[in-house]
């Protein structure tokens, strides 16, 4: 499995298949993740949580701010301010 940074998504693979997406909005400096997902098949393996900090490193990188509207990535954006 490998993670890919994208135009406005952080994407999951298994090879070729896309199996999970993290996807935001970018609105002047923040970037909003909105959405994160993965395939039935491949949950319960921490995928998610790689997609939501693929995007964290990548705020950081384009010294963007980032908000979260899915309420995952707010878990775990909660989470990470904690430590």
């Amino acid at each position: 499995m490998r993670i890919s940074f994208e135009k406005n998504k952080s994407v999951a693979y298994d090879n070729d298949k896309q199996i999970g997406k993290c996807d935001f909005v970018e609105k002047e400096d923040t970037w909003n993740i909105v959405h994160t997902e993965v395939n039935n098949a491949y949950q319960g393996q921490g995928i998610a949580k790689k997609l939501v900090e693929c995007v964290i490193e990548n705020t950081k990188k384009c010294n963007k701010k980032l908000v979260a509207d899915c309420s995952y990535a707010k878990i775990v954006l909660e989470r990470q301010n904690k430590n």
